[in-house]
């Protein structure tokens, strides 16, 4: 199974979905897909969400040193509540991270849920 099909997987059975990719804190994505419903006139991400991850990477590094510095344990998941979407941030392996774009009233427990199921297809791809 490919990075592709596996964030389509997610995208599309989420409900509310907008788009993912999966990409480094660094912002090169490895690969992004968008919903297969095609474009949201309300898709805030316009189906690219290594933008979103690119802006929003550097806090989760600066969360990742925090996390180290207070020695709780690594980052596993982010959520970023922004009013016309929420970014769920999924950590795959240190510098690589699952990221989902959903609507503000999408399913966000499913959502979770997929991106939990679908993590060891994911590092099994890698």
């Amino acid at each position: 199974m490919s990075f592709e099909s596996i964030l389509q997987t997610i995208v599309d059975e989420c409900g509310g979905g907008f788009g993912a990719a999966l990409m480094g804190l660094d912002g090169i994505a490895i690969a992004q897909v968008s919903a297969s419903a095609g474009p949201f006139e309300e898709d805030p991400v316009a189906g690219d969400v290594t933008d979103a991850g690119i802006e929003f990477g550097r806090i989760l590094a600066d969360a990742v040193k925090a996390s180290d510095a207070l020695g709780t344990g690594g980052m596993r998941e982010t959520m970023i509540c922004l009013d016309r979407v929420t970014l769920l941030f999924r950590t795959v392996e240190e510098d690589l991270l699952l990221v989902l774009a959903l609507a503000p009233d999408g399913n966000l427990g499913k959502a979770r849920y997929l991106l939990r199921r679908h993590l060891l297809a994911v590092r099994a791809e890698l």
